[in-house]
């Protein structure tokens, strides 16, 4: 038997033996630190401050810490389906604050801290917010826009004195160390994370207490049998998004295995290394904008000691140059997955069952119903083009979008939630993202999904960054357009527009070449590191 053929025998044992056991009470904050709190040396947390050395914090201390938060926020009023907005960088705090308010039976909204106040105006009315903690940096955004938030009545601040908030760090002092947790069901509503929002408003995407264990499957299997020995995680995904949180922060505590979290002000690739060196990380999560910054630093393998047992990335589809650079780079394969807020981690590859194939996202994770749709909802042949939906119930997928019913129903098609990518999939079970709806080009007569064209020109030894759209041809309804940001040390020019050109003709399709080049310094993207297509079609 061939290593290719005991890779699927072993994934179709996985699979036929994968059982959901999602209990009728589950509370994410009681499973994530209380069942580990009776042994006294387990790490939980290792924080690294920016100018100062790192902090260790055991799962006694986060359980500690966790009721003081939670009786803290009773007493001041808050109780069970309140809203607590999060609006803090990677930090202790940040996990304290979720986790006392999944005690509570209170509802977390996680806010990016670099939101500026239009962003946080419309999610902080959106959900109703009657808290928030943040830091002084945050509680002087939340000064300008308070007047607008009817619902919004404590600014809790976590490192300091502002005008009209009060001291979280004073108010946990006060507070017993002991809490009785709200008695919640796994369905219950545990947290709203709004959609990113690559076109149109975002979304609160409501998800109950079910949903770290919904996500299990999908972590275990793209850290290659996670938990092992001496397991640690790091991403340098912020907490505010459905993947650093729910991919990394949350799954990694269930099972018991420390953390490190540490603010990078602006991603730093080079710190990125040295932080995976420095504190030894084994596991980690980094999003494909942060490989192509991280692929643009010179012998990282020559400066940096990597003792890495497991890759994972996911957002964007990533390519063959970027999964042979990592291979050698970090020393591991690195497993894509694939999932939205809405229902994730529901994809991925494994290296430890079988090597990823480059240009396919994965199979369908254990206890995941994965299916490529058409447009009535019928299942389509292998190798057809169609929507990506996955079939409910399914504990990892969300409740619904908070205060939009109408959007929720729209989400489906019957039992399948349909995703807005689209995709196929192989007899084998693989399937290949082939883009968003909106982001397919039509070039006479082809269907061109944007991902393959932007793979081949980051192999150009020219290209640091690149985004591919389609825009309007009267003759051919769309052309290929790429926008590109080159590597410091080139120049743009004609030349290489012709050049680059040619590359992509001769290692793809004559009919996926960029017909239209545009050189600029820097891409459209949110705030977790996806190029804003609509935002280039635009013009801009």
């Amino acid at each position: 038997m061939t290593a290719n053929e005991q890779g699927e025998r072993n994934y179709e044992e996985v699979i036929r033996a994968f059982h959901w056991q999602i209990p009728e009470f589950f509370n994410i904050g009681v499973d994530v630190c209380d069942k580990w709190m009776n042994d006294p040396g387990r790490v939980a947390l290792i924080h690294k401050p920016p100018d100062s050395d790192p902090i260790e914090y055991t799962f006694a201390d986060i359980a500690r810490l966790t009721n003081q938060a939670a009786n803290f926020f009773a007493s001041i009023g808050l109780r069970s389906g309140d809203r607590i907005a999060v609006l803090l960088p990677q930090s202790p705090q940040t996990a304290i604050v979720h986790v006392a308010a999944y005690k509570l039976g209170a509802i977390a909204v996680p806010l990016f801290s670099l939101f500026g106040t239009e962003a946080l105006t419309y999610r902080l009315a959106d959900s109703g917010a009657r808290a928030v903690v943040t830091d002084i940096g945050g509680a002087s955004k939340i000064s300008s826009i308070r007047s607008l938030l009817t619902d919004l009545e404590f600014v809790l601040v976590t490192d300091g004195i502002a005008a009209n908030c009060i001291g979280f760090e004073d108010g946990l002092a006060r507070q017993s160390a002991y809490f009785e947790p709200h008695p919640t069901k796994a369905d219950d509503p545990a947290v709203i994370i709004y959609t990113s929002g690559t076109t149109g408003p975002p979304k609160g995407a409501l998800h109950a207490h079910r949903v770290l264990l919904g996500h299990l499957p999908g972590v275990e299997v793209s850290h290659n049998g996670a938990p092992q020995p001496g397991d640690r995680f790091w991403t340098p995904a912020d907490w505010a998004w459905i993947g650093g949180l729910y991919d990394v922060l949350m799954p990694a505590w269930h099972h018991g295995v420390s953390v490190v979290s540490h603010r990078f002000t602006k991603f730093d690739p080079e710190a990125a290394y040295q932080l995976m060196d420095e504190y030894k990380i084994r596991n980690a999560f980094l999003p494909p904008t942060a490989l192509k910054m991280m692929r643009t630093v010179e012998k990282p393998t020559e400066r940096w000691r990597l003792n890495l047992r497991s890759v994972a990335s996911g957002g964007e589809s990533l390519g063959r140059e970027l999964l042979d650079w990592g291979h050698k780079t970090f020393g591991v394969a690195i497993n894509e997955f694939y999932g939205q807020t809405e229902c994730n981690m529901t994809i991925s590859s494994c290296a430890g069952i079988a090597e990823p194939r480059a240009g396919r996202i994965g199979r369908p994770v254990p206890g995941h119903v994965v299916a490529i749709l058409d447009s009535l909802g019928h299942q389509l042949p292998v190798d057809t083009v169609g929507h990506i939906a996955v079939r409910r119930p399914d504990p990892v997928m969300f409740l619904g979008y908070w205060n939009n019913p109408t959007a929720t129903v729209q989400k489906y098609i019957g039992d399948w939630l349909i995703t807005g990518d689209q995709g196929e999939c192989d007899s084998q079970g693989y399937v290949q993202f082939v883009g968003r709806d909106d982001d397919l080009i039509t070039s006479a007569g082809y269907r061109i999904g944007p991902g393959e064209v932007e793979d081949c020109l980051l192999g150009h030894p020219a290209v640091q960054l690149a985004a591919v759209v389609g825009m309007p041809d009267d003759v051919r309804t769309e052309i290929v357009t790429a926008f590109i940001v080159l590597r410091s040390e080139f120049q743009e020019s004609e030349a290489l527009v012709l050049e680059l050109q040619e590359f992509v003709k001769s290692k793809l399709s004559a009919h996926e070449y960029p017909r239209k080049i545009r050189f600029v310094s820097e891409l459209p993207m949110t705030a977790t590191g996806k190029i804003i297509r609509a935002q280039l079609r635009s013009g801009g």
